[in-house]
């Protein structure tokens, strides 16, 4: 079966023009292309699989530009057909753009995490923007810095993180509802101040990053902790354990831990030792953890169709 002529016009004529369908770089929809735009939207109402088809990939192509005109002609129409077949091109497109960012955040080395638990955060809740997430970060970091000089030693700055943190902002684990997949959804987490582990940890180490605190994630099984590295050592030594001043457990309000804790949370646990839970890991790792975190969620609730979706994002880290 062929696309009809017609079809096959409209989206010819619209793929040439300004070759606005090979780019997902178009800020606005220019009104020369409006009535074609309409046009092609109004054809995912044909009977025809491949000329449905046909249109889907077009309009995918456009990004997160488009949504807005989806989403009027979606409020404008009683075709329920219709109107389900413009939710599935706007779910796909903001997916693949939560895709497509995250990935582009990893090729540009994954140096700040708010960004890639921002980017995850877009699969649920897709008009969340970064920049508003970084504000809320910034008014952490601004009563921080207030108290903050190049005289105190890494244990006092971090006794003034923990007081503005947990004390004056008031963030706080979630443990009565701790498999709920808000703990993993920073937007949520920074609404809410209630988290898991990771996500807790993911806000102290955004406010130290932009306090230029040496504190990153350890990826320790069951529980995640931070460690804060001697700054005096070399950039190229951030996985060496005998390299870190101490731990820090963003889950119980900032408690300082040494490494003698850690050997007896392992202990505890039954854990066979691994160097990777004392030494520093990769932004990267982290989301994969908190992406792994939202699987585990979703499992119990029987979301199979989010599960699949968040493996496709893991997979593009």
């Amino acid at each position: 079966m062929q696309v009809g002529k017609n079809v096959r016009k409209i989206l010819n004529e619209y793929k040439n023009e300004n070759n606005i369908f090979n780019s997902f770089e178009c800020t606005k929809l220019k009104a020369v292309n409006k009535n074609k735009i309409e046009a092609l939207i109004h054809l995912l109402d044909d009977t025809d699989s491949e000329v449905i088809n046909a249109v889907t990939d077009n309009l995918l192509q456009q990004g997160i530009e488009i949504i807005p005109h989806l989403e009027k002609v979606w409020e404008s129409t009683l075709n329920e057909k219709l109107q389900e077949r413009l939710e599935n091109v706007i779910q796909d497109i903001q997916f693949e753009t939560t895709k497509r960012n995250l990935k582009d955040w990893s090729d540009r080395g994954c140096e700040y995490i708010l960004e890639g638990a921002g980017f995850l955060a877009q699969f649920q809740f897709p008009e969340i923007k970064i920049a508003a997430l970084d504000s809320q970060i910034e008014k952490i970091k601004a009563d921080i810095w207030l108290e903050m000089n190049n005289n105190l030693t890494p244990l006092e700055k971090i006794k003034i993180l923990n007081y503005v943190i947990f004390d004056l902002h008031k963030y706080t684990r979630n443990s009565g509802n701790f498999y709920s997949p808000q703990n993993s959804f920073i937007n949520q987490v920074l609404e809410t101040k209630k988290g898991n582990p990771i996500s807790l940890a993911i806000i102290y180490m955004s406010v130290a990053y932009k306090l230029e605190l040496p504190v990153y994630g350890v990826n320790l099984p069951k529980i995640f902790i931070l460690a804060y590295k001697d700054d005096s050592k070399p950039e190229n030594s951030i996985h060496e354990d005998n390299d870190i001043l101490f731990y820090v457990n963003p889950y119980n309000k900032g408690a300082i831990l040494g490494r003698r804790e850690i050997d007896y949370f392992i202990d505890q646990q039954n854990l066979k030792y691994d160097k990777s839970y004392y030494t520093i890991c990769h932004n990267k790792q982290i989301v994969i953890r908190l992406i792994n975190n939202l699987i585990l969620a979703y499992e119990k609730l029987g979301f199979h169709g989010k599960i699949k979706k968040l493996r496709e994002l893991s997979a593009v880290l």
